[in-house]
């Protein structure tokens, strides 16, 4: 979960990272109201997106008096920046910035690690640094049980030519910043651009923290950090039942067990679809090893819910459970459903108990469902009945 620039700064502040004021405004008057809170001097109001290019795009802009902070508010909320709507500002604290750096701690998925960045030359965008002058990025390896400690933080420093006469600040920041990493079990905590203010201290100005959802049980209150009005009302439902969802641009509605098996899925509905009109998958629905008539019928509710689906797919691979549990799940998920069932599935099953879940199927005859040999058979089957509802 991406958080919100004003949300990373919270968490900055609670584990001691030296941050400035922030205020969060939705209307130009709280943006008023925000800029006197902080002292009604010279503040910075920007757009609270989940995106970067923000200043490009307008959404910086600063403010000397409170009037002219809600004046800048109202010409940022609604903005459009790189498909994402302004609906907040933050009001932060201005500062007088003598220097500009950077700094990151992320999960280095290929080395299976983490990963240390910084450099002198902060405020530009990292990539373009990244390709432009490598050299000027320092990359320096974490170990995940021992952390970014003093002399793990001074390794980084002088890896990334930290000046001595602010060493010991920058040492101190990056501490504290492995600590939101650790302690809000992140994937990613960015400061671009890490700050020197002209009387010397070190400000972390603008941050980006991504949290890890699977770490989510552990944090309670990172549910309250969630934009559950940007959410996609689909997915919403789906993870309120605890199903791994994710709404794509098509029209048949996909169901399987197991992540490998909904891939595969995916991609023979794809193709399958060329030749019925180019209809494509609607969803990535995985219901895992279970498959109860309660989680059968979570997942065709928040399917049918999509109105661009106009077939369903159920490919199930009987394993640890059986076909013939899956039959009556789907079974008994259509009777759950009752009137709201009004699309066609096709099921395809295969593996243990087969047979008898078949069985189960043809002597249900409920009318919506029709029964396929194949995995090919019937991803061609939902295709054609899809674009015949088209």
């Amino acid at each position: 979960m991406d958080l919100f620039e004003y949300q990373a700064r919270d968490i900055f502040e609670k584990h001691g990272v030296p941050v400035l004021g922030g205020v969060v405004a939705t209307t130009p008057e709280e943006a008023r109201s925000g800029a006197e809170e902080l002292g009604g001097g010279t503040v910075v109001v920007k757009a609270q997106v989940k995106v970067g290019g923000r200043g490009k795009a307008g959404g910086v802009k600063l403010a000397h008096t409170p009037d002219e902070a809600a004046a800048r508010a109202e010409e940022i909320l609604g903005m459009d920046i790189k498909g994402h709507t302004v609906h907040r500002v933050m009001i932060a604290a201005g500062a007088k910035i003598a220097e500009e750096f950077y700094f990151s701690v992320l999960l280095d998925r290929a080395n299976r690690s983490y990963l240390a960045m910084a450099s002198v030359e902060g405020g530009m965008e990292i990539e373009q640094l990244a390709v432009e002058r490598p050299e000027a990025l320092a990359k320096v390896a974490v170990d995940p049980i021992v952390g970014i400690d003093e002399a793990k933080a001074v390794e980084i420093a002088e890896a990334a030519g930290f000046a001595d006469d602010i060493k010991a600040q920058v040492v101190d920041a990056f501490q504290k910043l492995w600590t939101v990493y650790k302690e809000e079990d992140a994937t990613l905590v960015e400061v671009n651009p890490l700050v020197r203010t002209e009387d010397g201290s070190i400000v972390a100005l603008d941050g980006k923290v991504t949290l890890d959802e699977n770490a989510g049980f552990r944090h309670a209150e990172h549910a309250d950090l969630e934009d559950k009005a940007a959410a996609d009302p689909l997915e919403a439902k789906a993870k309120e039942n605890d199903l791994n969802y994710v709404k794509l641009d098509g029209e048949v509605g996909i169901i399987g067990n197991g992540a490998g098996l909904v891939m595969s899925t995916l991609d023979v509905v794809a193709y399958a679809g060329e030749a019925h009109g180019g209809v494509k998958p609607a969803n990535f629905l995985d219901i895992g090893g279970g498959a109860s008539a309660e989680v059968m019928a979570a997942g065709l509710d928040v399917i049918l819910g999509d109105e661009q689906v106009k077939s369903v797919f159920v490919n199930v691979f009987g394993g640890i459970t059986a076909c013939d549990a899956v039959a009556n799940g789907i079974v008994g998920a259509l009777k759950v459903l009752g009137d709201a069932a009004t699309k066609p599935l096709v099921v395809r099953l295969d593996g243990n108990n087969v047979e008898e879940g078949r069985a189960i199927l043809i002597e249900a005859a409920h009318p919506l469902v029709t029964l396929a040999d194949t995995m090919d058979g019937g991803a061609d089957k939902a295709a054609e009945l899809a674009h015949a509802s088209v």
